[in-house]
């Protein structure tokens, strides 16, 4: 297994200081969710801007964010292509009227993207018709770009047609797996990047999101918070909703550009091959017996989150806890000398060092199908604590450091630190995770940290923090 990705995205947005950003949408490919909209009127099909913030789930897919078309000889669609570049075609009466197609691949799941569509097809300079910014830079490297012809007018974007986000928009495939944030539709303006976001005054390569309540939005413009949990689809300025399809209350989040939080890690999957869904918070595993690591790693602070487990075939049983150690082959996770898992079957530590991994230390109670563990980790005196339904095991206190199971200190494992861990000593469970941001399974009390951060089902214990950027840049 290869180390996990380093992040090519906007890691840093999310710990700068200024606009806030409450929540985003979490579209689930196998939910097929979508949100549509047929406009009435044609307004300016020639000047118009398109602005969200993404973050991906599954990198390796054709995503659609954004398609508007009658048909398959008429559209505009922004997408990403399954190599990982990103794309804008529009196409009127089967002809290419632009196409741009970068040479950078957007491939990062542990960060947001902010992408900006700008045209104007009444500039007399080809190049100015239609610019492409992903986070505050304009794209000026395409492998293919074909520009719009002056004064062009869009036969999809702003059309009397249909526009979806989330789907192809003249078929029924390409659903998006990503949450989405502040995502803009402007009617008869082309705007600049920084109409949407700037840089950091402190810390000046780090894009983040500002304020867009005071731009013209136009006839047909439309503005998506998504702080309407009951009403994801809801413009926020003022102007007609937008219809929802496979999308429920629990698809609201609090993962934003401006707290970033912990998710699965798909591209840490090369032995695993693990399922990931729910936004990267649940796991359905294959036949091969090992972890899959989470998108940040841990070096130092007190971080806590929780999972459920699900279901689990034959004598499968759940391996819930933290990885130090770099896999090397589809073998049990715990066969490492630096993991450390709660295992399902007997309620052990399990740790090479107890034994071969088939072997550990006697902690707690089993848990199954049904059951949520709670994972506290004091990498400040290298102790991790595990509950099973609310209740600490071997009489552990968390908030008090007393009876946690000693691990390595960081500087001594593989990775300098540890990551969430999860996955299966059998063939295949599933595992719903949650790290606050927005949680696989559902919550029926609601608890956050102490500094007002995450969701979780029991008691955050004092002192412990969810695992988002605003903590790890106080805490971490």
């Amino acid at each position: 297994m290869p180390l996990p990705t380093i992040p090519s995205g906007n890691v840093a947005s999310a710990t700068a200081g200024g606009y806030e950003v409450a929540n985003s949408c979490r579209f689930n490919e196998p939910d097929s969710a979508y949100m549509s909209r047929t406009l009435g009127t044609a307004t300016n099909t020639k000047k118009f801007t398109v602005s969200f913030w993404i973050k991906r789930c599954n990198p390796g897919n054709y995503e659609v964010p954004m398609e508007c078309g009658s048909d398959s000889n008429n559209f505009g669609k922004l997408y990403f292509h399954d190599g990982g570049t990103f794309r804008f075609q529009a196409t009127a009466s089967g002809s290419t009227q632009c196409t741009l197609i970068t040479n950078q691949v957007f491939k990062d799941v542990s960060a947001w993207y902010h992408v900006v569509l700008a045209v104007d097809t009444t500039q007399g300079t080809a190049g100015n018709r239609n610019k492409l910014y992903v986070n505050g830079t304009q794209v000026t490297s395409f492998s293919t770009q074909t520009n719009f012809g002056e004064d062009d007018a869009s036969a999809g974007i702003n059309g009397a047609v249909l526009h979806t986000i989330g789907r192809d928009g003249t078929g029924t495939t390409d659903y998006l797996d990503a949450y989405l944030a502040e995502f803009v539709f402007i009617d008869g303006t082309q705007y600049a990047a920084s109409d949407f976001g700037e840089f950091d005054e402190d810390s000046p390569t780090i894009w983040k999101p500002k304020d867009v309540s005071g731009l013209t939005f136009g006839t047909n413009g439309v503005y998506l918070d998504f702080e309407a949990s009951d009403n994801l689809g809801n413009d926020a300025n003022g102007g007609t909703d937008w219809a929802e399809s496979g999308l429920a209350a629990a698809d609201q989040a609090t993962d934003t550009p401006t707290n970033n939080f912990c998710t699965g890690n798909p591209l840490d999957n090369y032995y695993p091959a693990h399922t990931f869904s729910e936004g990267n918070c649940k796991i359905t595993t294959g036949s091969p017996e090992t972890l899959s690591y989470s998108t940040f790693l841990l070096t130092t602070g007190k971080w806590y989150w929780e999972a459920k487990a699900v279901s689990s075939s034959g004598s499968s049983t759940y391996d819930i806890g933290i990885g130090g150690s770099q896999i090397t082959a589809t073998t049990n996770g715990a066969n490492y000398t630096y993991n450390y898992v709660y295992y399902g079957h007997n309620g052990d530590i399990r740790n090479s060092s107890t034994g071969n991994g088939d072997a550990g230390t006697d902690y707690g109670d089993s848990y199954t199908a049904g059951d949520i563990v709670s994972v506290a980790l004091d990498l400040d005196n290298n102790k991790l604590y595990v509950a099973k339904n609310g209740t600490w095991q071997n009489s552990g206190d968390p908030a008090a450091g007393s009876n946690g199971h000693s691990i390595t200190a960081v500087g001594s494992t593989d990775f300098g630190g540890y990551y969430p861990a999860f996955g299966s000593y059998g063939n295949t469970i599933v595992i719903e995770m949650n790290f606050g941001g927005c949680p696989a399974f559902a919550i029926s009390s609601g608890n956050e940290d102490a500094d007002g951060y995450g969701n979780f089902e029991y008691a955050v214990p004092s002192g412990y923090y969810a695992l988002c950027t605003k903590n790890l840049a106080e805490y971490g």
